[in-house]
């Protein structure tokens, strides 16, 4: 007879399925949110983009309407890839691994992904080679499009002003943050960059459509807004253990 080690509860299959069916009406609740959730995305107000933006891509120097790539809709992911990063963000890079699979499927539904970054366009085709990735890819160096969507920062906000960033400010962080060594275990350290450079880009997405010729913003969000669109973090929340955190 096996001896019992786990401190997990434990129970008879009779009374795991009356926990689960108890669990499962939750579940469908959440589901019913989510729906009502989505609905009350696509209801936003859509604001008319006015400025000029320009993107470097494969295809060569490009407008926001061309990353459209003739569809109506547009989905950018905001990668942390700052112009001195020497690599991608690591957590980006693990939402990023699950685009490939997407891009095609979300083209037959008239919409296009891309990922954008304000590293130059030749150190995104790199680490893009690198990690395997075949989905577009642009960047915005010298550009006002991360600074606009709240997902790039310079210096002077960093260490004097602040950001706004998830519809919240932050305030200044010091200094003293650009002279402190990376953990060669932390996200800066596997970027290539220290954590005042590394956090001046902050992740997110970013929705778009485009409708007789004029481009519109519809939606953003950040932060753990894109839980949803990590793959692995869906599979996870349904593992044994979880997601295997202990930091927030």
């Amino acid at each position: 007879m096996t001896r019992q080690t786990t401190k997990h509860p434990t129970g008879t299959r009779k009374e795991w399925l009356e926990a689960r069916i108890e669990l499962l009406k939750a579940e469908k609740e959440l589901t019913r949110r989510s729906d009502e959730l989505a609905q009350r995305r696509q209801a936003l107000p859509w604001v008319p983009v006015t400025k000029a933006y320009r993107f470097e891509t494969e295809a060569g120097n490009v407008s926001l309407a061309d990353l459209f790539q003739g569809r109506s809709q547009l989905l950018v992911y905001h990668f942390m890839f700052g112009p001195d990063y020497k690599a991608g963000c690591p957590s980006c890079s693990a939402i990023a691994d699950g685009f490939n699979g997407s891009v095609v499927h979300l083209a037959n539904h008239d919409v296009t992904l891309m990922a954008v970054s304000r590293a130059p366009l030749a150190k995104l085709q790199a680490f893009k080679h690198r990690m395997g990735w075949t989905f577009p890819w642009a960047s915005s160096f010298g550009g006002d499009f991360n600074f606009d969507y709240s997902v790039g920062f310079t210096e002077q906000q960093q260490f004097e002003q602040g950001i706004e960033y998830n519809y919240r400010h932050e305030d200044p962080v010091s200094p003293q943050l650009s002279r402190t060594k990376s953990d060669p275990s932390s996200h800066s350290a596997m970027a290539g960059t220290d954590r005042a450079t590394y956090q001046r880009e902050r992740p997110g997405m970013s929705a778009f459509a485009l409708e007789d010729g004029v481009v519109y913003h519809t939606y953003s969000t950040y932060a753990r807004g894109l839980d949803g669109l990590w793959g692995m973090f869906q599979w996870l929340d349904r593992a044994p253990l979880g997601r295997n955190e202990t930091g927030p």
